[in-house]
């Protein structure tokens, strides 16, 4: 199983999801809508000075939906290469 989360601009969350469902992909996910920090495309603070906020999903899935969501946030990347989207995966056990 694979933790991800995936960070990027709010305004590319739309176009996300039409992903998803284009994709017929349907992922548990836990969203974050507003956070702030800085990444490689710049500061997100959403405040006066820097007014743009990211989100944040946080998805356990298994390797193959983990590589058609690489796939789809590879595809947004080249779309919007100056909006800031990426994603970090790491090897997750499920403990209940």
């Amino acid at each position: 199983m694979q933790r991800l989360e995936i960070i990027a601009n709010r305004s590319v969350e739309e176009d996300l999801f039409d992903q998803l469902k284009r994709r017929g992909l349907s992922p548990f996910y836990t969203k974050l809508p507003e956070v702030q920090g800085v990444g490689d495309s710049g500061p997100r603070q959403g405040d006066h000075v820097w007014p743009e906020e990211n989100f944040l999903m946080i998805i356990y899935c298994e390797q193959s939906v983990a590589n058609q969501l690489r796939d789809l946030v590879g595809e947004l990347k080249r779309l919007f290469p100056d909006e800031g989207i990426t994603m970090f995966s790491v090897q997750a056990q499920r403990l209940d």
